[in-house]
Parts: structure tokens; sequence; C-alpha cells
């Protein structure tokens, strides 16, 4: 079964991204891939300028990946795991003391260095996961739902971490939490069955604005017919009663309101509605993962 299909997008230097998708879209399966915890079958992935099959030491030493289900030691204190684990990663003996009280301090950890990891709350233990993926001072962050099964006050200091880290790293931020993309991240990835629907702008994407089309007496095709005319990039319709409606994503700010409203009177359709309205960042997820065709069989796996 083909996890993540024709993958291909870049991410520059101090951007942070927000990483969307359902349920088995494909996207932790592309975060292992680029953190070379598995091999793609095909594609070229290359991580600050290295790739990660050849060079996958050089792309581990850049890269701080905290997994959404972080392994942890449960035995062990939180300072002897964090100078384990800096040691690890190869942290100079000289600097790990430092490296781990400066992660503590980042993470609020200050107060949790003698305590049991296998005792700790939930979001301690992302805490410590996230202090893991900071020691050894990374040049990318790959965060794989960092506030799953948090509070809200710990999804609130998370999400204040994740904005300063901002400051100093690159960040691919996967999370279901659409607010806190909305609220820490400049540009959307979003992908479904392994193939990526959408990349834009936040902004854009969080304020999408759209022409919705109801007609009654359209038959099959009526959807396709308005995707093609000028300005719109994409165009769905659904079932609404005795009637159709179509959404259509306009082009640069474009209004096709009058063009739709010709076109149904060409075609015999009688025109029950046209309105322009803005869509939210949930609006334009589900009306993606909801349409986009899925990828055909016997595709390979691979991304760039």
């Amino acid at each position: 079964m083909t996890a993540v299909d024709d993958l291909s997008f870049e991410i520059a230097r101090g951007e942070v991204v927000g990483f969307l998708g359902p349920n088995g879209a494909g996207k932790t399966t592309t975060l292992r891939v680029l953190c070379g915890f598995l091999s793609a079958t095909g594609g070229d992935v290359r991580i600050a300028g290295h790739d990660v099959r050849t060079e996958s030491l050089a792309v581990r030493r850049r890269i701080g990946y905290l997994p959404e289900n972080c392994p942890l030691y449960p035995e062990m204190r939180v300072d002897e795991y964090l100078r384990y684990r800096a040691a690890l990663k190869g942290v100079p003996a000289g600097r790990v003391r430092e490296r781990v009280a400066a992660v503590k301090q980042q993470c609020g950890l200050n107060d949790a260095g003698r305590r049991i990891i296998g005792q700790l709350s939930k979001g301690y233990r992302q805490r410590v996961g996230m202090a893991d993926a900071l020691v050894h001072e990374p040049e990318i962050l790959i965060l794989d739902e960092p506030t799953i099964g948090l509070d809200p006050g710990q999804i609130r200091q998370t999400r204040d971490l994740i904005r300063a880290l901002a400051q100093r790293h690159t960040i691919l931020l996967s999370t279901h939490i659409l607010p806190e993309v909305e609220a820490v991240c400049r540009r959307i990835l979003i992908l479904h069955r392994g193939r990526l629907a959408a990349d834009g702008d936040a902004g854009r994407l969080c304020r999408r604005q759209v022409c919705v089309i109801e007609i009654v007496g359209a038959g099959p095709g009526a959807g396709e017919a308005f995707a093609a005319l000028d300005g719109v990039a994409s165009a769905t319709d659904e079932d609404a009663g005795d009637a159709l409606r179509v959404t259509l994503c306009c082009r640069d700010g474009a209004d096709p309101r009058e063009a739709a409203a010709r076109l149904a009177v060409e075609r015999g359709w009688r025109l029950r509605e046209a309105r322009l309205q803005t869509q939210s960042l949930e609006d334009v997820f589900v009306a993606l993962t909801r349409t986009a065709p899925a990828p055909p069989a016997g595709a390979r796996e691979g991304g760039r």
C-alpha cells in the first residue's frame, strides 16, 4: 500500500510550516522519511543540503525530532536522561551541563531535574521530549503532534515555546489542532491520501475567498463547467436538496459571479444564489481533504 505519492516541497531557512492532513494521510511517514528513520522507495530527500539516504549522520545532527509518542526511559531522572541524550547526539563533554541547563530553562523543566520520568505527567514528559529535541542545538525542528494529550494550559505553554523557538529554528509542525497552526505558522502544507493537496501562505489559506453558486436543473459536469471559467482555480459540487451547490476557489481575488450567472443562463440552469464568502482554515481543510483524488495504484513512496 502506498503511503506517500509524488510528494514534493521545499522549506526555506527560518520558515515555520504547518503540516496538516487527516488520519492516514501520510504525515508521520513523511516526517520519518525526513528524519531518516524510514527510507523512501523513490525520490530525493535533502535536509540542509545533505542527502538523507547517503549522509544520514550529517542530517541527524541538524534535526531535532519530537515524535507523536515520545520514547523516554521512565526509570531515569530528567537530568540523567538529558545528559545521556546530549552525549549520544555528540554534544562535547565540556558543554553537556550547559546545554542541559539551557534546554531545561527553555522547556520549563528547572524544577524537574531530579524527578523520575515515569512519575511525570503527560505534559512534563512532552517537555522532556522537546528538551531532548533541542539539546544538540539543531537547525531544524520536526514536531509531530507536540500538544497531543495536553490540557489547555499545557497547550498554551507549548504554543508559546514553539513561537519562541521560531526565532532561531526552522520548524515543521504536524498537528490536528488548526488554531495552533493559525497561531504559529507562516505557511501551511495540507496532505491528503499521500499527496500534497495545498501549499500556501497561512494568512491566505486561513481567509481564502470562494464563490458559492447554487443552481437548479444542472446535470453531471456542472462543476467542471464552472471550473473552466476565468478566475477560477478549482470547483467542487455537492447536492443541496433539489439544487446543486458549487464552490469556486477564486484566483488572485477574482470575482467570477457574473461569468457564473452567464454560464447558468447559457446552459438553461436556474440560478438561485451566487455569493462570495471567506473560508476559515477549517473550511479549506475539510474541502480539500474531502475532494482530493486518491493516488494511483502502484505508485511508489517518495519525496523531495
